[in-house]
Order: C-alpha cells, then sequence, then structure tokens
C-alpha cells in the first residue's frame, strides 16, 4: 500500500522543486559511486536517473505506482541508462527482496512521513553492507513550501536522525542540499557494524 500523503504531482512541476544531481553531490560526492544503489520511491526517476549517470554498478529503484516505475523506465531507455532495475514492488510490505548486505548507498527521499519509518529505514539497514551510506532528504517543515506532506507528520532532522540511529545507523550528520533543493534538508550515515554501538 502506498504511504500517506506519497502522491505525486505532475511531472514538469515535480522537476522544478530539484536540481538533482546537486543533491546527490551535495549528500554522497562527486566521484562515480562504486557498486550497487537501492532508491526507496522512484518517483519520475528524478533522482534515479541522476545517480545511475554516476554509479558503476546498478541502481535497483522500487515503487508501487506502476505509472511511475513505467515511466521511470522510459526515462531510463531514452537516457540509454543500461544500470537502472525498476521494479514495481510494495517495499513498505514486502521490503526491497535484495540480499543482506549488498548494496553500497540507499536513498530514501521523501519517505519518512510515512506510518512506520522504522521498518523502512530498517529494510534500508539490512540491504547495506557495514560501512555503506544511508542518503535522506524531506521537505522542511520551518519554510513554506510547494509540496509536501502535512506539516503534522513532516518530520524534523532530529526525527530522522533519531529514527536512523534507532535503526542502527551512525555517523550521521546533516548535509546542506539547499543548492539543489531550497525545500528540503538532507541527511546522510554510515551502517554500523554488529560490534559498534
Amino acid at each position: 500500500m502506498k504511504g500517506r500523503e506519497s502522491g505525486m504531482p505532475e511531472e514538469a512541476y515535480w522537476e522544478s522543486f530539484f536540481d538533482a544531481a546537486r543533491v546527490l553531490e551535495a549528500l554522497v560526492g562527486s566521484q562515480p559511486m562504486v557498486g550497487d544503489v537501492v532508491e526507496f520511491g522512484c518517483g519520475y526517476g528524478t533522482f534515479t536517473l541522476a545517480q545511475a549517470a554516476h554509479t558503476t554498478g546498478t541502481v535497483t529503484t522500487l515503487d508501487i505506482d506502476p505509472l511511475m516505475v513505467a515511466r521511470t523506465r522510459e526515462r531510463a531507455v531514452s537516457q540509454r541508462l543500461e544500470n537502472v532495475v525498476v521494479s514495481e514492488r510494495d517495499f513498505i510490505a514486502h521490503g526491497t527482496g535484495l540480499p543482506d548486505g549488498s548494496q553500497e548507498l540507499a536513498l530514501v527521499f521523501n519517505l519518512l512521513h510515512i506510518e512506520d519509518p522504522l521498518a523502512l529505514l530498517a529494510e534500508a539497514h539490512r540491504v547495506l553492507h557495514v560501512g555503506a551510506r544511508l542518503a535522506v532528504i524531506h521537505w522542511r517543515s520551518d519554510i513554506p513550501t510547494p509540496r509536501g506532506p502535512s506539516l503534522d507528520i513532516r518530520p524534523t532532522p532530529e526525527q530522522c536522525a533519531a529514527w536512523m540511529a534507532q535503526a542502527g545507523f551512525g555517523d550521521i550528520r546533516n548535509v546542506d542540499v539547499t543548492s539543489g533543493s531550497p525545500f528540503h534538508f538532507g541527511l546522510v550515515a554510515r551502517r554500523r557494524g554488529t560490534d559498534e554501538s
């Protein structure tokens, strides 16, 4: 099932909110990503395509909406990005289906207002190997934004960081992503090992 308040506006309007390459550069750097990436929720492929262009491995992106899946797949083909795997999947109910510790990076963008953010973060933790990175962005609540969930369910950076720590992530830090979207905050973290506190 779709998470609460997770509908998408028209594509061109959505794309106008982001410079996806700049958001990703702020979060994970400008060097090519070596290894595989999982993205929770592809939408129109806004971040999928930008990440795939700078990833040596596979970018697996998952979405419950067949229209979003079809559009992202179409855009990946048109841009000749052969390292994109787009799957229609309810990852909230059924997880990603990816092997434990198989991913170098997980992208969780505009999703932590869902009913059970910890379950989503636990799945991201499961598929990342020790030391791999989690990148999160969400709509800010301290300024007016053109979209985003209701303010009463919109998480703060502090809430997101607390959930990330609870899910087993460490080295959590705030990242300024406003050069790519003035309406968002960003966080990055690393998957801790079982012997780390």
